[in-house]
């Protein structure tokens, strides 16, 4: 993996403005990214009934983290990450990012941070299947109002650093679902996120290519990236360093992973 990461492109980030924008100096200093206090998603169905996703949830997330959410299919962890990727909006508890309140945002504001601060990557790859793996990739610096020849440089870049450089024409029909998940997180790390949001990203791959992918993943840690992967498989959530598993919305274990 050396040769695909690019040093100096992950070293860039839109952290530098964290203080310019706000950060609380306190909050800071402990490292925290992301707090999340007495979190809960309750959905109303018809009638009275309600579905309660995620029931009190406290957690800290610092930079630099390589953090796994594992638990079974109807869990809550996908609702989990929604939430930390500002896709939703909690029913009750707070969020806070780099020190500040988010919780009450409103939906354009959660829209600015979500594509300056988060990049996704999908188990269905989430591709658009007319563009090219160029143009896939460029979205996200469309979305920021970057200018077409300082976007095509960055995403032609980061398809280069995902071992892609031959395959930028190509539309996702013309690429293997390694290669396709490959597009995928060049297409998130373009805007140089402050974290990585992975749900199940291997789960429509092969083991080989699964293996791939989290080498990638692992080396991006390596890099100061921070990482946060929603997965059901151990195996998978063994890559990260630390190991966060939820059942029926609530966390009930949290602890180091040993390095495999």
């Amino acid at each position: 993996m050396e040769d695909l990461i690019d040093p100096e492109f992950l070293q860039t980030s839109v952290d530098e403005d964290r203080y310019a924008n706000g950060i609380n100096e306190k909050e800071g200093a402990f490292g925290y990214m992301i707090r999340l206090e007495n979190l809960s998603k309750i959905y109303n169905t018809m009638g009275d009934n309600r579905v309660v996703a995620l029931n009190n949830i406290s957690l800290s997330i610092n930079k630099g983290e390589f953090v796994a959410i594992m638990g079974p299919s109807g869990s809550g962890k996908s609702t989990l990450m929604n939430i930390i990727g500002c896709l939703d909006v909690a029913t009750e508890g707070k969020y806070y990012l780099d020190g500040r309140d988010i919780t009450s945002y409103n939906h354009n504001q959660l829209a600015e941070i979500r594509n300056k601060k988060f990049g996704f990557v999908f188990q269905g790859f989430n591709l658009l299947p007319k563009l090219t793996a160029l143009e896939n990739v460029e979205l996200p610096l469309i979305y920021a109002g970057v200018g077409a020849k300082k976007r095509r440089e960055e995403a032609i870049r980061t398809l280069e650093m995902m071992g892609l450089g031959e395959r930028i024409h190509h539309r996702p029909s013309e690429l293997s679902g390694g290669q396709q998940q490959r597009v995928a997180i060049a297409r998130a790390l373009v805007n140089h996120p402050s974290v990585i949001l992975a749900d199940e990203p291997t789960g429509n791959l092969d083991s080989k290519s699964g293996m791939e992918i989290m080498e990638i993943f692992e080396e991006l840690h390596s890099r100061g990236n921070t990482i946060i992967l929603i997965t059901h498989d151990i195996n998978i959530a063994r890559y990260a360093r630390r190991l966060i598993t939820i059942r029926d919305g609530q966390i009930v274990s949290d602890e180091e992973v040993e390095m495999q």
